[in-house]
């Protein structure tokens, strides 16, 4: 009778790490009525959960524990335990410290934005202890974990069963179910959030340069971006990013005159998982140019010292600041709203495509399309055309980009007059806009038959005996450029 009491007593997850992220996702799990144990390395910040779940009603299924031991084994076997630690060594440190009192058949789940080898090389060694670990991407932010993120989780197929119903519970919920899915073995959970945040970082510099056209080209002003973004969000571009964009716009300043977007240095912060995404992009030979150029314009941004310098010493030479003219602003905002929408298809695709070509190197089986479905809600960069994301891929499995997807072509084919007028102006008034120009020349690159790459392979036959292919013929080809074109002869190749 004592040990079946104690029995029902015992937390059915516990969670470890309890700063933002992991506290939110901590009183999530709890109002969704699943007994929780909690413990951080710093006890200040269990008393914080505990007082704020009591606050909130939460307290009966949320338990505090304040030492390793006494948190493993809180829990109901087999045990489930996320950690919400920040990346690299501490989740190490976090594994050795609880691992010495789990039992085989217990489960780790790491939530935080780990490299995916990391988690690779953790199944490996969890398992060598009987062990199973999950690798899970979670998106949302505080808000997410909170109410409902979109989780990612990837490795141990029996560990995700055990969660199954706690993380169904707790995902965002959308209109063709919770927000999460198994994503596949290894470390395809954490590869997947990655490259998430790859596409969000070209999302949100895409947004950023439609703000800089419109408030530089159109001189729109805070209260009209305000409303545009509002107006934007109401249809095909309707997305978290959207939305809170236009919420920034109408925020004052609270320590001095004016709006407050207005007073944040123009340098732009990030963790890493942004030039991850870019180096597996070029490992893997896969094009990402709009991710690429929203990672080189964080880069650029802070160089804030520089770029003060640099403005100063070009106005000296004759080189002014950005041209502006009289603009129709009701057709600028339509054309931005065309570009943007045809860019943001461009980022999807090349994060897309990196996802394939790193499952079939992994032999993941990615699914893109439920991938597609479970970014609908709760992660930050949820929006409404990803439910047509989805469609494409569960239309052809093996589209070869998004692009090519006759819906999506014919949008991309429709939006690609204003979209040209809207990159061209930016440079006729030299403005930079490099993601937005990334995304308009990855679009007529990729649709071009034929590209001028001949000649580059022709280069590098010449210096480096590279040799080349011929349209018509098969095989490789040599020729001795230099000694053939400085006799004058005609230029002949050997095999």
């Amino acid at each position: 009778m004592e040990a079946a009491t104690a029995a029902a007593n015992l937390s059915r997850i516990g969670l470890a790490g309890l700063a933002v992220m992991g506290q939110n996702l901590a009183l999530n799990i709890a109002e969704k009525g699943f007994p929780i144990s909690v413990y951080n390395r710093s006890s200040s910040k269990t008393d914080e959960t505990l007082s704020r779940a009591a606050s909130e009603g939460l307290a009966p299924p949320l338990t505090a524990t304040y030492t390793p031991r006494d948190f493993v084994l809180s829990i109901q076997r087999p045990r489930c335990i996320i950690i919400l630690v920040k990346a690299g060594s501490p989740v190490d440190q976090t594994i050795a410290a609880l691992s010495e009192f789990m039992d085989p058949g217990d489960s780790i789940i790491d939530g935080g934005n780990e490299w995916y080898e990391n988690t690779e090389r953790r199944i490996s060694e969890a398992s060598a202890r009987g062990l199973l670990y999950l690798g899970m991407g979670v998106s949302g932010g505080e808000d997410g974990a909170r109410n409902g993120p979109s989780l990612m989780p990837g490795g141990s197929r029996d560990a995700y069963n055990n969660v199954e119903d706690i993380v169904r519970r707790v995902a965002a919920q959308v209109d063709d179910g919770p927000c999460v899915t198994y994503v596949g073995s290894g470390g395809s959970g954490n590869f997947v959030k990655m490259v998430h945040n790859g596409i969000e970082y070209g999302d949100m510099q895409l947004i950023a340069e439609a703000y800089d056209v419109l408030k530089t080209i159109g001189g729109l002003s805070n209260a009209e971006l305000a409303e545009t973004f509002n107006q934007w969000n109401s249809g095909e571009l309707e997305s978290f990013l959207v939305e809170i964009t236009a919420d920034i716009f109408k925020v004052k300043d609270e320590l001095a005159e004016g709006d407050l977007v207005d007073k944040i240095l123009d340098k732009t912060g990030m963790k890493g998982t942004g030039k991850w995404t870019v180096q597996q992009a070029a490992e893997l030979s896969i094009a990402a140019p709009t991710i690429a150029a929203a990672l080189d314009s964080r880069y650029l941004s802070g160089l804030k010292e520089e770029r003060e310098a640099a403005s100063s010493v070009f106005e000296s030479v004759g080189v002014s600041g950005p041209k502006l003219g009289s603009v129709d602003k009701k057709r600028l905002v339509d054309d931005v709203r065309q570009a943007l929408y045809a860019s943001k298809i461009c980022s999807y695709a090349q994060g897309m495509n990196l996802l394939r070509a790193k499952s079939n190197e992994k032999g993941w089986n990615l699914d893109l399309g439920e991938l597609a479905r479970i970014w609908k809600g709760g992660c930050i960069i949820r929006a409404a055309f990803l439910g047509r994301i989805k469609n494409a891929y569960d239309r052809d499995g093996a589209l070869a980009s998004l692009l090519v997807d006759n819906e999506f072509a014919k949008e991309m084919g429709s939006r690609q007059a204003a979209w040209r007028r809207v990159v061209g102006a930016a440079v006729a008034s030299g403005i930079g806009c490099p993601a937005m120009s990334a995304s308009l020349a990855y679009f007529d690159t990729y649709r071009r038959a034929r590209l001028p790459a001949n000649l580059v392979q022709a280069q590098r036959d010449l210096f480096g005996a590279h040799t080349y292919e011929r349209v018509d013929r098969s095989g490789s080809f040599h020729t001795e450029w230099t000694k053939l074109a400085r006799k004058g002869g005609r230029v002949g190749a050997f095999n």
